[in-house]
């Protein structure tokens, strides 16, 4: 079967071709994507109906690469796909914040998007076509959404910007951006930068969603070839009591703007809600309760999502009572932690991290083992967010959201350590453990990384810092607010999420989550000055409590010293079987790690102790030594012979003694002056040029009475 296909030009000769009806009949819908050699095949299915009292859309959506799409074997014992990667859960957390918000709000029929590398190509990302291939099989399929979308990566090379650039490509971009759009709006963004400009970021948006509106223009022609085959479905998944609903507004609207305009406390505002909830319901007679809460829940919740913005919009103020580009008061702590090798908190507000700072060796660094990203990394950040830091009592673990609030703040601080300098050969990692929350943990982590990573003595480039902004917006007369340094509340309430994290001169990091249609250039423009200048308030506060990196580390922070050898040196320093490097390490306290680099070999010696360092690269420079003719050196006597002895007068380098060259006076047996394990001064005075034996003397270097 041929199935239904649509090709289009991605704007380089480059072609996309997008087909339905030939893989997955069975699914609500299926598509499959190709470009190059890679092929993405796209899966969504659907409920028939609602779980009962379900006022969510449940929507699991789900990315995996398979190792036979690029001939590879998965590792471990079972060699089988398993538990999805970080890689993984970050593409699948980009196709989830895309199409979510394009489900209608009253869709609550549980529904599954499956998205799965089936080809790979080494110089083609399958991440950027990841949601075009989603958006693909909910486009031809029965179940209700306001798409199509699609995603691109966009990247800058020499000046000139890029779609979908390939692997080589991104080598030398400067942008790594991931931009989800509809033919009309921006929805998602999510990259990394050089520090470039506000305005080179709107350029690089403007960029993709001219791209994305082909791909969306695509999806369309697509769906007209199947439209009729597949009509979308007919759902009722919300019970409705128009009665209730206009006595829920009236009797808790008023009560609700006046505890918004309190500027209470988080847990006090809260509080003050609930009890408007609860007052409400007690007047229910009891018999009707239970039928009716969980409509009154959701008719009260529209309420405060509507008197919280009024408030905002009305009186220019925050919940807190902030103005709209106030930044919540910021202290900072560094060196709590006694025995870590740099420690921070930063607390913003009702937003505390405490981060850590851990620097280790080469053996320390984090595998990459992915279907397509493959090779190390050392820098690693892991982001913890325990449930009473916002007071609630769960299960531990690492959710998605954790990956990608970590995702993100790796991206931000990673561009100014200085990894490229040879002087600083550590792996880095950094912790944040999120004690409190009240919105932007994942940016009060990018500041605590910074303090940690100063405190610690890593000579930052320069240090960064990281903003979430928010937006309301009033569609019917024109009037909006940005918000800077946004609340967990805002967050939830309004109309955009927005995280910018840079340098004084410009953006290294941002992620972007956009709720409503239409959000103008000149919006974003402002946003993204508004946020500029918080970001800047902000390093002044950390430049206040950590004005430069400390001097030196710690003195029990591992200390690494490199040095290059040649190439043919290697297996002399580890020896048969690992023999010398074992005992080297053994008796001189370090950890030695040597890796190949074209013609040489690198060499990290890392110690608590610098003396301890300095013995291994001595007894390292021995071994790699090349003998010379000419040089003196201190020599073990290894065996003895009628005609001579055999000195060691380099590691695992031995010469020959010969009687004749020991005494200016004439000897029967060499035994007369010298036995084995003798220390014996010699020198290198022949190299035979067939068979490469040295011939040594020590007689010339005594005088002739001797």
């Amino acid at each position: 079967m041929l199935g239904i296909n649509k090709t289009f030009d991605l704007g380089d000769g480059r072609m996309v071709t997008i087909e339905t009806g030939k893989l997955a009949k069975q699914a609500d819908g299926a598509a499959v994507v190709k470009m190059g050699n890679t092929m993405l095949l796209a899966t969504v299915c659907c409920k028939k109906e609602a779980s009962e009292n379900v006022d969510f859309m449940p929507l699991q959506v789900d990315y995996q690469e398979k190792y036979g799409a690029v001939g590879r074997f998965p590792g471990g014992f079972f060699k089988r796909e398993a538990r999805p990667s970080e890689y993984e859960i970050l593409i699948s957390r980009l196709i989830d914040r895309a199409i979510r918000p394009l489900f209608p709000d009253n869709f609550h029929a549980e529904t599954q998007v499956l998205v799965t590398l089936i080809s790979g190509d080494r110089n083609n990302f399958p991440d950027a076509l990841a949601c075009l291939a989603a958006s693909s099989a909910l486009a031809v399929s029965t179940i209700p959404f306001n798409g199509p979308i699609s995603e691109v990566r966009v990247g800058r090379v020499d000046g000139k910007m890029l779609i979908n650039p390939t692997v080589q490509q991104m080598e030398h971009s400067d942008i790594d951006m991931i931009v989800a759009a509809s033919m009309e709006n921006i929805m998602m963004v999510e990259g990394e930068m050089k520090e470039i400009s506000e305005q080179e970021m709107i350029d690089a948006l403007n960029t993709a969603h001219e791209a994305i509106k082909i791909q969306c223009q695509a999806q369309l022609d697509l769906v007209a070839m199947v439209e009729k085959a597949n009509p979308k479905r007919e759902y009722c998944h919300e019970k409705h009591d128009e009665e209730l609903k206009v006595e829920v507004r009236k009797s808790t609207y008023e009560k609700v703007y006046a505890v918004a305009k309190s500027f209470s406390g988080k847990q006090e505002r809260n509080d003050a809600f609930d009890q408007i909830l609860n007052d409400f319901l007690e007047n229910i007679p009891e018999e009707e309760r239970s039928e009716k809460e969980p409509l009154v829940k959701r008719y009260f919740h529209e309420v405060q999502y509507d008197a919280v913005r009024a408030m905002i919009l009305n009186e220019r103020v925050r919940l807190d009572g902030r103005t709209l580009d106030q930044i919540r008061p910021i202290w900072i702590e560094t060196d709590y932690l006694p025995s870590a090798h740099g420690s921070a908190i930063f607390t913003r507000g009702e937003t505390q991290s405490l981060t850590s700072c851990t620097l280790g060796t080469k053996l320390d660094e984090q595998t990459l083992d992915g279907v397509i990203v493959e090779g190390s990394s050392r820098f690693i950040l892991h982001y913890n967010f325990p449930p009473f830091s916002v007071g609630e009592v769960k299960r531990m673990g690492t959710g998605r959201r954790e990956i990608g609030h970590g995702n993100l703040a790796h991206r931000a601080l990673k561009p100014m350590i200085p990894f490229e300098d040879p002087t600083f050969p550590y792996t880095v990692r950094i912790v944040s453990d999120i004690l409190e929350s009240n919105g932007s943990s994942s940016m009060a982590t990018v500041c605590a990384g910074t303090l940690a990573l100063l405190d610690c003595g890593v000579k930052l480039k320069k240090p960064v810092s990281g903003i979430a902004m928010g937006l309301i917006t009033d569609e019917t007369n024109g009037k909006y607010a940005i918000l800077s340094d946004i609340l967990g509340d805002e967050d939830h309430l309004g109309d955009m999420d927005f995280k910018v994290c840079g340098t004084a001169d410009g953006i290294t990091a941002c992620q972007m989550d956009i709720k409503i249609n239409g959000l103008s250039s000149e919006i974003m423009a402002e946003a993204l000055e508004q946020a500029r200048r918080g970001r800047l308030h902000i390093l002044g506060k950390i430049n206040e409590a950590m004005p430069a990196p400390r001097e030196d580390y710690k003195s029990f922070v591992p200390r690494i010293v490199q040095l290059k050898i040649g190439r043919d040196q290697i297996g002399s320093v580890i020896g048969p079987g690992g023999k010398i490097i074992q005992e080297l390490q053994r008796e001189t306290n370090t950890t030695i790690n040597i890796e190949e680099d074209g013609d040489f070999g690198i060499i990290d010696v890392a110690a608590a102790n610098v003396d301890d360092i300095n013995r291994a690269i001595a007894r390292i420079k021995g071994i790699t030594a090349i003998p010379e003719l000419g040089e003196v050196y201190e020599g073990k006597v290894k065996s003895i012979m009628p005609f001579g002895a055999f000195v060691e007068f380099m590691p695992n380098t031995d010469g020959l003694l010969h009687i004749s060259e020991i005494s200016h006076r004439r000897l029967e047996k060499v035994e007369e002056v010298l036995k084995e394990g003798d220390m014996i001064q010699v020198k290198l005075i022949a190299i035979d040029p067939k068979t490469g034996k040295f011939k040594l003397s020590h007689k010339v270097l005594i005088d002739k009475s001797k």
